[in-house]
């Protein structure tokens, strides 16, 4: 009887992980659809669509609740090792990343409704291609962890500095706007608040990728270049 009932409890846990797995990739999906829905809504002034993606931004939030409590639940009746309790503690900190980029796709969604007295659109294009670049870095970094690819994992990473760059661009476009029109001053700060968070999407997506590494490869590529200028 010794024999059955161990494979019971190996199927037992191997289902509970298959769980988290899929409900963290279903999290994901939903993130990845708000981000460009959201600066869809922005570019387009489109203040309807804005107010129902506050209301999405709940479906996130049960999501992270429910898996942190999926994961807490196995690790401590099936006390995991090695890999698969890197696999849990980092699916938690996963959730509180993509949980993070669903609360500024929301921001945005704020910031659109703020705007709806102008028809601003300085920076829009800018915007729009930060939004294009952070949905794509996030959808690598999930596909880094769904086919246990390092590689693609550190190009997400790489690809931090372009929306970096675009950041750079739209705030010195909300100067030059700031300098030439006193009106423009309150505007363009919604406008720049915007470019911020997506910035900050990218920095999120880097830190799924970097957990992606430390998942498969056991190390830790966290600051990695300040740490070795520090050295």
């Amino acid at each position: 009887m010794t024999g059955p009932k161990r494979r019971y409890t190996d199927q037992g846990y191997e289902s509970e992980l298959k769980e988290i797995r899929e409900r963290l990739l279903l999290m994901a999906g939903r993130v990845e659809g708000i981000i460009l829905r959201a600066v869809d809504a922005y570019v387009r002034r489109n203040f309807e669509e804005a107010r129902g993606i506050v209301e999405l931004d709940r479906d996130i939030n049960r999501d992270e609740v429910e898996l942190d409590a999926l994961c807490l639940q196995l690790l401590a009746c099936r006390q995991p090792m090695a890999s698969d309790l890197r696999f849990v503690t980092l699916t938690m900190k996963m959730v509180t990343d993509l949980e993070r980029i669903g609360d500024l796709s929301v921001n945005i969604c704020e910031r659109t409704v703020d705007l709806a007295d102008t028809d601003l659109r300085v920076a829009n294009d800018s915007i729009s291609l930060m939004g294009r670049k952070v949905q794509s870095m996030l959808h690598d970094a999930i596909d880094a962890f769904v086919q246990r690819d390092t590689s693609l994992a550190r190009a997400v990473i790489d690809r931090d500095d372009a929306v970096d760059d675009l950041y750079d661009e739209v705030f010195a476009q909300i100067l030059d706007l700031m300098r030439t029109q006193q009106a423009g001053i309150h505007r363009g700060i919604h406008i720049q608040s915007v470019a911020k968070y997506l910035e900050r999407m990218a920095d999120h997506s880097t830190n799924i990728a970097e957990q992606v590494i430390f998942m498969l490869k056991g190390q830790d590529v966290r600051h990695e270049g300040k740490l070795q200028q520090d050295g």
